[in-house]
């Protein structure tokens, strides 16, 4: 028996549009919210599949439809991450809602899993956004990509058709409840919509704030390194990170020393620059932070990190490396 409901809602509106164009819309919506625009389309799959139970819908189709949909962006992000690299991945961090240090977070993540991360990516916010172009950036092979992002997509797709399917009858009281409260319902998704943003903007205001420390310009650092006052510069990107762009020659991995037997070997009179490429310099900073927490009050990020380096030109004073 097919449930037809006139409400007044915006989902109960998005059912009616299901039981008529059923397929395009679903195709439609996961498209959007896969090239990253805020559209929740996992509450819509499950919508779906609990219309299938009562035959308003073909839930093979509608399976078919969200996997080509994640297909198609996949592709698309994949193919900019190639062509891009870390440039298409630095842009996406900066319109994330996430903490800045979000693309070194993920970049770990992904460099641990490899490309099976590919499979679950799509149910962790954040991740999902990145694996794609990440995937692309560090020269994942186009057929084993295309492999897992297939698997993964029809994994998180037919999660939500499933999940609509075993709870048929609980789905569909919500929509009733929908369709009775109205408005009201709609300011209570709006608001708590509204809520998560707000969080999340704190969240990353907080995270800068603590990041608020002293930073060296591009053109001071150079004035060190030519003035001989030999400063260390420490290299402070992720292990992924390293791999898509070349470091400042002569720089100091820090990932690959122990930082309290690192500390111990040096002066702490010596300048001690560290750089990142993440947005707002997060992941340098922190770094400085333990530094000058350990005596270095020389220690500071470099503003602007491997870019600002980089745009300054490549006939440039090498450094010596520093061991560990």
């Amino acid at each position: 028996m097919v449930v037809k409901v006139g409400y007044t809602s915006a989902m109960p509106q998005l059912v009616d549009l299901l039981q008529i164009y059923g397929v395009l819309i679903v195709f439609g919506i996961v498209l959007v919210e896969q090239f990253g625009l805020p559209i929740p389309a996992f509450p819509v799959l499950v919508v779906a599949g609990a219309l299938s139970v009562d035959d308003a819908l073909s839930w093979q189709l509608c399976l078919l439809a969200a996997v080509l949909a994640c297909l198609v962006c996949d592709l698309f992000w994949f193919r900019a991450g190639r062509f891009y690299g870390k440039r298409i991945l630095r842009l996406l961090c900066k319109i994330s809602l996430s903490p800045d240090s979000c693309v070194n977070q993920t970049e770990d993540r992904f460099r641990r899993f490899g490309a099976k991360s590919l499979l679950v990516s799509k149910f962790v916010p954040g991740f999902n956004t990145i694996a794609a172009p990440l995937s692309g950036a560090i020269g994942t092979q186009t057929r084993r990509f295309l492999g897992y992002s297939v698997a993964g997509s029809t994994l998180w797709s037919g999660t939500g058709i499933l999940l609509g399917i075993l709870f048929h009858d609980g789905v569909q009281e919500l929509l009733g409840w929908l369709e009775t409260a109205g408005g009201t319902a709609l300011s209570v998704l709006a608001t708590l919509l509204l809520l998560f943003i707000a969080v999340k903007y704190v969240e990353r205001r907080r995270q800068r704030a603590r990041s608020a420390i002293p930073r060296i310009e591009i053109a001071e650092l150079k004035a060190l390194i030519e003035g001989g006052h030999d400063p260390l510069i420490i290299d402070a990107r992720s292990l992924t990170a390293q791999q898509l762009e070349a470091a400042i020659p002569g720089a100091l991995v820090f990932q690959s020393c122990r930082a309290d037997q690192l500390m111990a070997t040096l002066d702490r009179e010596r300048h001690i620059i560290v750089y990142c490429s993440c947005p707002n310099d997060v992941t340098a900073a922190e770094v400085a932070k333990q530094f000058l927490a350990n005596g270095f009050h020389r220690a500071r990020p470099l503003r602007g990190g491997l870019d600002a380096w980089n745009a300054h030109g490549s006939n440039d004073p090498e450094l010596a490396p520093a061991p560990c």
